[in-house]
């Protein structure tokens, strides 16, 4: 954060505030089911192809989702948010649940 000591608050990437980097969360992460087509994966390894990246064949996109607390989320916390997670964050029939985990700063 040291780059941007003396910067006005607009010049610094949201991605980069201090209240993102701190905030306590869970990172809930979903992918499309494996057996699933995926176009728009499908659709960027083709153009990862066409510029010479030859040397990767395939690519899935899925979701990161994060779940912001007020103080450092507890393992009743976690358990609330993979169910939060199946429920809310996903559907079932085309994208699975890979990752539900507390983050540390």
């Amino acid at each position: 954060l040291e780059v941007f000591r003396g910067a006005e608050v607009s010049d610094i990437p949201p991605q980069l505030t201090l209240w993102s980097i701190i905030v306590p969360k869970i990172i809930v992460e979903v992918m499309p089911k494996a057996d699933l087509l995926d176009p728009a994966g499908k659709a960027v390894a083709n153009a990862l192809q066409r510029k010479g990246h030859k040397e990767i064949v395939n690519v899935r996109i899925g979701k990161r989702i994060e779940l912001h607390y007020e103080s450092t989320p507890t393992t009743a916390d976690l358990e609330a948010a993979k169910k939060i997670a199946a429920d809310f964050l996903s559907n079932g029939v085309i994208e699975d649940v890979v990752s539900v985990k507390i983050e540390s700063n």
